[in-house]
């Protein structure tokens, strides 16, 4: 397996990466969007997809052996990696309810790629699938049984070819195996989401049913008492979408101080921001909890993981997530933390145990990874 294109398909955008799988190298990559929009150049996936293999070919690449293709929602149905078919491209669509702003993109992203590569071989590789190691006693709701065998109302969480690479990475880093380790891995980027890692398999991780759950993010809110969707229906007069929108899309750190991006409520709450300073305090607020209740979850952490745009790049964000987890091992050094590298970066105090790390992230390399391992899999 030489030559693996990597599909990432919004609903307005198509994100790609060619890898050679000997070197595990990017050949070549861009980002198209706005696709559809209005004054668009490109008015479809497949107008993108055309002007992509335009420049593979100004490139140099004449020949794709396989095509892996992010995907969302997997559900219950996609515990790993699976070669593309019929049969999946339904699966996959029948999963359009759990996943409505992301699987009908991701759909659009296969049948396209199917239609101009048709000889060659596509795999799709599920946010959802490496979490569904989870026992029931962390994925299920407590809400009636019938909710879940008719509707599979439970938690799926996502993020998942990130918080797998950087485990990995972390593994090779540590000089152990996987299997041995127990890592809380923390994706702190526009999205974000932590997982609690045992013996190399998710047990539990924040995002719920859908990516809303969990952390305070970019736009989405995180946690809340479900009761406020019923409570500001009554008030408000808004519609079950409207809140759905409003959860989604207008709050997090853009609902608490107007700005959605960390670097910009850092940069408001260094000018006195009240709302942004308390946004930057909730934000890592939320996180140092999760670290709390996963170290209790997994009764030894061998090492905490940052990564994702935050994660990687805000040495504020993990001092303030760090501070004051003495109890649970967590000693971090304050200049380690501030220093730059474009690797892995270390970061506890030389007395502790329970390693530091902030690992940067690539989930486009992990859905190539994944894609050759599947077409060797066929194929052995």
């Amino acid at each position: 397996m030489k030559t693996i294109l990597v599909l990432n398909a919004g609903s307005s955008s198509l994100k790609y990466q060619v890898f050679d799988m000997e070197n595990q190298q990017v050949l070549v990559g861009g980002l198209l969007d706005r696709i559809g929009e209005a004054g668009a150049e490109m008015a479809s996936h497949q107008e993108a997809l055309a002007r992509i293999m335009l420049h593979l070919q100004a490139a140099g690449i004449t020949e794709i052996d396989a095509i892996g293709h992010r995907v969302v929602h997997g559900g219950e149905h996609f515990k790993q990696p699976a070669l593309i078919d019929s049969a999946v491209v339904e699966a996959i669509r029948a999963m359009i309810p759990l996943a409505p702003l992301h699987n009908p993109a991701n759909l659009a992203g296969i049948e396209v790629a199917q239609c101009l590569f048709p000889a060659v071989p596509q795999v799709a590789v599920f946010d959802t699938a490496f979490h569904q190691t989870m026992p029931p006693v962390a994925f299920r709701y407590a809400v009636p049984v019938e909710l879940y065998r008719e509707h599979k109302v439970r938690r799926y969480g996502f993020h998942g070819t990130s918080h797998h690479y950087v485990a990995q990475q972390a593994a090779a880093y540590l000089q152990r195996e996987l299997t041995a380790l127990n890592l809380i891995t923390l994706h702190l980027g526009n999205g974000c989401s932590a997982t609690a890692i045992a013996k190399g398999k998710s047990v539990d991780t924040s995002m719920g049913m859908t990516p809303m759950e969990g952390l305070v993010m970019g736009t989405r809110c995180g946690d809340i008492d479900p009761a406020l969707h019923f409570y500001l229906q009554r008030e408000t007069g808004l519609s079950p979408d409207a809140v759905e929108s409003l959860f989604n899309k207008k709050s997090g750190l853009k609902g608490l101080c107007g700005v959605g991006d960390m670097r910009e409520v850092q940069a408001l709450a260094d000018t006195g921001d009240t709302d942004a300073q308390l946004a930057e305090a909730m934000f890592a607020y939320r996180v140092k909890k999760y670290i709390g209740a996963y170290s209790a979850v997994l009764g030894q952490v061998d090492a905490v993981i940052f990564t994702g745009g935050i994660g990687e790049h805000s040495a504020r964000i993990r001092a303030q997530v760090c501070a004051n987890l003495q109890v649970f091992g967590v000693y971090p050094d304050l200049v380690k933390n501030a220093a730059h590298t474009a690797g892995i970066l270390e970061f506890q105090q030389e007395t502790a145990t329970l390693k530091l790390l902030v690992i940067p992230t690539n989930e486009e390399l992990e859905i190539a990874r994944s894609t050759a391992q599947q077409l060797f899999l066929r194929r052995s």
